[in-house]
């Protein structure tokens, strides 16, 4: 989790599978994982005449600059077999806390068909009539990172362009929306996908892969790790009443486990049989900063199962907290999960959306980190090796 981050709802963000694939003509470049992009499932009442369920969709950057067209859309497609779609998340999921809030999953697959690029654009319907909702416009567009060549969208399907728009279809069912590009080189490898801010496709990047799909095996240790050593913090001032909107009442720290400087957000991972252990490169701007780990954070494999956050190692686990130090340093903060078995290669870590706080740029920001080589974080255990602070005057 990233500096000034507290726990709980996800956004976020989108993850990647890699693999193209050709199925009935139909060549998949991209999809997203673990459902793309979690938004907030919107609130749903029933009309009175029809018995129909309805929700008004929550605004978009869009709702500031066009007016409602009073184009209402039905017959969408609907995805006959939603499990086609990458695994797990088009099922409720169910906020672990008190506020218990529902979100849903924004999938989405980049193809070729027919001679065109088509981004398909997957939305589970939360109601029977979905208002006030956006597609795209002109700035949906295809950008080749390697050549500064953009593919402007060409159309949609249904037509929808450039309207923000009502849809009538049957609550529970995958609707399948089209937006139309012009085909891609077959030499293009990293895009980026502008213009569609409901699955968040804002500037997001995308590493297509042409080439034949393929296991390939990455060779992970089938040994477990000795539980790790870290250098322990020094607890200043202990917490009474904790009240997330009052910093006055959250522990404090000092003598954090320096490492030398490495990327914010670097992980290491060591896996033994009782707990796997996640360290996280922070970073300090100032002498005294505050933080939040833990709580809902998961790791999530390939079949979908999701391995918990059980404790932040020396912190307090889904609480604010501050930690002294000196601008520049570098630290790590250590999350303890479940067990993974050993034969796993890759998971993938989700920190959720955190409740507001009342603080100093206050960041509840989530965080999705797809796909991590099991390998190479644990590769990175001689990174978070204690590296006392070494200063000139």
């Amino acid at each position: 989790m990233k500096k000034r981050i507290v726990t709980l709802c996800l956004m976020a963000i989108a993850c990647l599978s890699m693999q193209a694939q050709t199925k009935n003509d139909v060549t998949v470049l991209a999809e997203s994982e673990l459902g793309g992009y979690w938004v907030p499932k919107p609130s749903v009442a029933i009309d009175k005449k029809s018995k129909k369920s309805i929700t008004i969709w929550p605004r978009t950057e869009k709702d500031d600059w066009f007016e409602p067209s009073g184009l209402v859309v039905e017959n969408v497609p609907v995805v006959k077999d939603p499990s086609d779609l990458n695994d797990v998340l088009f099922a409720n999921f169910v906020r672990d806390d008190s506020t218990k809030v529902p979100i849903m999953a924004m999938p989405w697959k980049l193809t070729e068909e027919n001679g065109e690029t088509v981004l398909h654009c997957y939305l589970p319907m939360p109601a029977d009539i979905v208002d006030n909702f956006w597609l795209t416009d002109e700035e949906g567009c295809i950008l080749d990172n390697e050549t500064g060549i953009s593919y402007r969208a060409r159309r949609t399907e249904p037509d929808c362009y450039y309207k923000r728009f009502t849809i009538k279809g049957k609550k529970g069912t995958v609707l399948d929306f089209k937006i139309f590009f012009p085909p891609l080189p077959e030499t293009t490898k990293d895009i980026s996908i502008y213009g569609v801010p409901n699955w968040q496709l804002r500037g997001f990047n995308v590493k297509l892969n042409r080439k034949p799909s393929g296991l390939v095996y990455q060779g992970v240790a089938n040994y477990y790790d000795q539980v790790p050593e870290f250098h322990h913090p020094t607890l200043v001032t202990e917490a009474k009443n904790y009240d997330k909107d009052n910093f006055f009442t959250w522990s404090e720290y000092k003598d954090a486990h320096l490492i030398k400087p490495i990327p914010e957000g670097t992980m290491a991972m060591w896996l033994t049989p009782e707990a796997t252990y996640v360290a996280i490169s922070t970073h300090m701007n100032w002498r005294r900063e505050y933080f939040g780990r833990g709580g809902n954070t998961i790791l999530i494999d390939k079949s979908g199962h999701q391995y918990k956050c059980k404790d932040v190692m020396d912190y307090p686990n889904d609480k604010l907290f501050w930690v002294q130090g000196y601008s520049a340093d570098y630290f790590a903060i250590v999350l303890v999960f479940e067990p993974l078995p050993l034969n796993l290669e890759t998971i993938t870590y989700i920190v959720p959306e955190g409740e507001p706080f009342k603080a100093n740029f206050a960041d509840w920001s989530g965080e999705v980190k797809a796909d991590l080589s099991i390998k190479e974080l644990r590769d990175n255990q001689k990174l978070f090796k204690y590296f006392p602070r070494q200063m000139v005057e």
